[in-house]
């Protein structure tokens, strides 16, 4: 029987989190994982396995293909921490697409449907905005509201926008690619500590997505979405919504809206959560909450060790900072 804390929240990662060879060590001891991969590729008639381990001609970072992979991991690990253990999150979110693992995780979302579901996402993003157009960068060291002015004072007639409050002092903007080079320019001059161009093919979250969230929002009519059997802080509003209908609205406007992580995280800590868990490759949420959560307890779980430690922290009501 499963125990929910009410203070322990599970994230999932976004993309960006990939890596060839991911989930390698957890599979070794845990066949489940391929088995969920195996699932996955079913869904497609593609093996993402195959393109985790080989990665031929950069196929893992092809948006089509690391969403469905990204997804397929974090459930995966998912599925092995309720096979071992018993305590359950009263709480979840994902980042970006990492949301769409924690519906599956929540029950509220299919696997199988969410697996095509997220495939097509990210045709349908590749496909508003061809390769080379847009540009995303990371703003490190200025205020949120010092680069969305940033952003406005050089827009012109393009667009680019903060499209992601990640933790404070590190803010993502997205757009035109002439127009994020204007803005990483402008942003050095206003005092900015590091400006960093991301290696993307799409400027997720921004207003250029428009075309794809259309699109999205007429298949999403015929994929089943339920209330979560486990509370879901969504990336838009920072708020839990049980309606389906809701829901789905939701996704659709988290492609062309900013992703508030600080917002969603501190909500989170506001109702007591004292424990959050990166489920899933990597540990890119859990040095973002670390700096948004500071008096809480922050763990990664993607392989044996932080399995092992997670496990072990839950003996103690998981109350350590790992």
């Amino acid at each position: 029987m499963s125990n929910q804390s009410n203070n322990l929240a599970f994230v999932f990662p976004g993309q960006g989190s990939q890596t060839v060879g991911m989930l390698a060590n957890l599979s070794g001891h845990y066949p489940s994982v391929k088995h969920t991969f195996a699932r996955a590729s079913e869904v497609l008639g593609l093996d993402l396995w195959r393109i985790v381990t080989e990665n031929f001609d950069n196929e893992l970072d092809q948006t089509h293909n690391t969403q469905p992979i990204m997804l397929a991991a974090g459930f995966a690990v998912w599925e092995i921490w309720c096979k071992l253990s018993p305590v359950r999150p009263a709480w979840m979110a994902g980042h970006s697409l990492g949301e769409y693992t924690a519906l599956v995780c929540s029950d509220a979302l299919s696997f199988e449907d969410a697996i095509g579901l997220v495939a097509l996402r990210g045709r349908l993003m590749q496909e508003a905005v061809p390769e080379g157009m847009g540009a995303m960068a990371a703003i490190l060291g200025l205020s949120d509201q010092d680069v969305v002015d940033v952003c406005a004072d050089v827009a012109n007639d393009e667009v680019v926008a903060a499209v992601n409050f990640n933790t404070l002092g590190q803010v993502v903007i997205a757009g035109h690619a002439a127009a994020v080079e204007r803005a990483m320019l402008a942003a050095k001059n206003k005092g900015a500590k590091r400006v960093l161009p991301i290696p993307v093919s799409v400027p997720s979250h921004c207003e250029l997505m428009k075309p794809a969230a259309e699109k999205l929002s007429g298949f999403l009519l015929d994929v089943s979405i339920a209330t979560p059997q486990v509370k879901l802080i969504h990336n838009v509003d920072a708020e839990s919504h049980s309606d389906p209908v809701a829901i789905k609205h939701i996704l659709v406007e988290q492609l062309y809206r900013p992703v508030r992580w600080v917002d969603t995280v501190e909500t989170m800590a506001k109702q007591g959560v004292d424990c959050f868990v990166e489920c899933g490759p990597g540990k890119v949420l859990l040095g973002l909450n670390k700096r948004i959560a500071k008096h809480a307890g922050h763990f990664a779980l993607y392989d044996q060790k932080t399995l092992d430690d997670l496990l072990e922290a839950q003996q103690s009501e998981l109350s350590y900072d790992n």
